[in-house]
């Protein structure tokens, strides 16, 4: 089984092209629901012990998670190292799972892939990307976004450049819906022909 990384900075249009592959018949695991379902189960314990008072009803409260971690490096990583290996446990089980029902290719929709070197794990990578003015104009729309937040979210980033440099694929999503949703088509037609590791 064909196993493919997916990512791109935030307004890119990463969890649009997931459901292109959707589309497509390929199964699709996605890091940041894992991280929210973990957030209502697993993973609120743990949290509730490392930061007290960010838990409320069995249920991680993300607004106040958020702002006892932001800005504080060492309470990010504490946060990861949490998060990170209950994710990986989801990852591996959707993997495994993908293989049984034969699937011949499965994405890892991951956004900060190469920030946890998460390539290692891929066959190859897809990179989504569009033009700066396009992705600033997406992330503005979001509700509760401001420049300051924005800025934040792109400084915990790898640059999209350095992003499209290392990838073995680049979707340019900045072309609408039916340019984007050709290109996975095209993707999955390379990959059939590229060797698995």
């Amino acid at each position: 089984m064909f196993v493919l990384g997916l990512t791109g900075s935030v307004g890119m249009g990463k969890s649009t092209a997931a459901q292109f592959f959707r589309d497509e018949g390929v199964p699709v695991h996605d890091a940041d629901a894992a991280v929210h379902r973990l957030y209502e189960g697993d993973a609120v314990a743990a949290i509730e012990m490392a930061f007290p008072g960010t838990t409320e009803n069995g249920k991680v409260d993300r607004i106040k998670l958020a702002n006892r971690v932001l800005g504080d490096q060492a309470a990010l990583r504490r946060l990861e190292e949490i998060v990170h290996p209950l994710v990986r446990r989801e990852e591996e089980r959707f993997l495994a799972e993908a293989k049984n029902a034969g699937a011949a290719v499965a994405v890892l929709d991951i956004p900060l892939l190469f920030e946890t070197g998460g390539e290692k794990r891929c066959d190859a990578v897809v990179v989504v990307s569009a033009p700066p003015d396009v992705q600033r104009t997406r992330v503005m729309a979001r509700p509760g976004m401001t420049m300051e937040k924005f800025e934040t979210l792109l400084a915990k980033q790898m640059p999209d450049a350095e992003k499209r440099a290392r990838a073995d694929f680049v979707v340019d999503s900045g072309e609408g819906f039916d340019a984007a949703r050709q290109q996975v088509r095209e993707i999955l037609a390379q990959i059939g022909k590229m060797p698995t590791h």
